[in-house]
């Protein structure tokens, strides 16, 4: 269940979603973007991402986790073909919010997979090293892109071509399985949802902080720094494979405990943020490796969380999290781009760096802690 799982979240978030800002300073060189329009076109990914976390939990109650998985796929592949073969802004726009539905769906359904397949004791580290997945497609589309940096499209073809490979693995491997959702009263949900507030506030803001990163990142090496487009893609290469440190989130979390786990890694993740904003191209390297490392773990720790709050109904505790993860970084990207045009690079990402920080006055739950308990 866990191979195909990180495959499929390799593709819709990194090739589908996160591609996106690999390939920005060329796709806005063929489109004659602006930054504004660069961020607000992003940001379009992020605003699916939540319209499809809405409805993915009465999806897999109604369909099952394999229908789930198989439209986040198929939406996967239309709209990376969508942006391979755009011809101008509009239809660009339409390519990348198609291709943010995957994600929502993605997410959500493999919560369910892991509940229905897996062992209680083997969940949170199925769950997390599932999550990492998004490290591998960073990975993968790394060399892809330095292939073919100067004809993005031909990455995004050669990306669907995998894409297509990841639909039919998991549509033969994930079994046709419900969700096993138990009823919840009045009384339960109002409970609930007071102690899902810190759930929310963590996620919103790291949503929002990390949202500047993955869409301006490497614009910013390239046009503030003048970083050649083989080092700037190294970068992101980089990133991803720190990023499957992420996938020992579980078992971090089992040995020191989910609140110093989430303490941690906000506070490394905003300060790899503000290190981007350094002159001085090993920095920035090392901000790589920060951002890597320790976004991917944080959305982890959000899995665990969200997984343990509600426990009867995990594919509903991620949806909740990775919702306003995802309004957050709509909201961040949206913003980012104006931000970037009307002060600086430098400014915007320490803006952004300061609104991580804030997550450090956030109090998790213990781990396991649920309703039931």
């Amino acid at each position: 269940m866990v191979l195909p799982g990180i495959a499929l979240i390799g593709i819709s978030y990194a090739f589908a979603r996160f591609s996106f800002g690999l390939f920005l300073p060329e796709i806005s060189q063929t489109f004659k973007l602006t930054e504004a329009c660069s961020g607000f076109i992003g940001s379009l990914g992020y605003f699916a991402y939540c319209m499809a976390l809405l409805t993915s939990s009465l999806m897999i109650e109604r369909a099952g986790q394999h229908v789930a998985i198989r439209l986040s796929a198929l939406f996967a592949l239309l709209g990376i073909v969508g942006i391979a073969v755009s011809s101008n802004a509009f239809v660009l726009g339409v390519s990348v919010f198609v291709a943010g539905l995957s994600t929502g769906w993605a997410s959500p359904a493999f919560g369910t997979v892991t509940a229905n397949e897996l062992k209680p004791s083997e969940q949170d580290r199925g769950n997390t090293w599932i999550n990492s997945g998004t490290s591998f497609g960073i990975i993968l589309s790394g060399p892809i892109a330095l292939f073919f940096m100067e004809y993005w499209r031909i990455s995004y073809a050669v990306f669907a071509l995998i894409t297509v490979v990841v639909l039919i693995w998991n549509a033969k491997v994930i079994p046709a399985r419900k969700q096993k959702a138990t009823p919840v009263s009045f009384r339960e949900l109002l409970t609930l949802w007071k102690r899902s507030i810190p759930l929310i506030l963590a996620s919103l803001l790291i949503g929002i902080s990390s949202s500047i990163y993955w869409t301006f990142s490497r614009s910013f090496l390239v046009v503030n720094y003048n970083v050649p487009n083989t080092e700037a893609t190294c970068f992101w290469i980089v990133m991803g494979a720190f990023g499957i440190v992420g996938g020992l989130a579980g078992g971090i979390i089992h040995r020191i405990g989910m609140q110093w786990s989430y303490w941690v890694g906000v506070l490394l993740m905003a300060g790899a943020v503000a290190l981007l904003t350094l002159p001085i191209l090993a920095i920035s390297f090392l901000s790589a490796i920060l951002f890597g490392m320790t976004y991917i773990f944080l959305t982890g720790v959000f899995i665990v969380w969200g997984t343990s709050l509600f426990s009867d109904n995990p594919s509903v505790g991620i949806s909740l999290s990775f919702l306003l993860l995802g309004i957050g970084q709509f909201i961040g990207a949206s913003l980012a781009g104006g931000l970037i045009q009307m002060s600086s690079y430098t400014t915007a990402f320490l803006i952004f760096s300061l609104i991580g920080v804030l997550g450090v006055f956030i109090r998790t739950i213990k781990q396991r802690e649920s309703l039931s308990e």
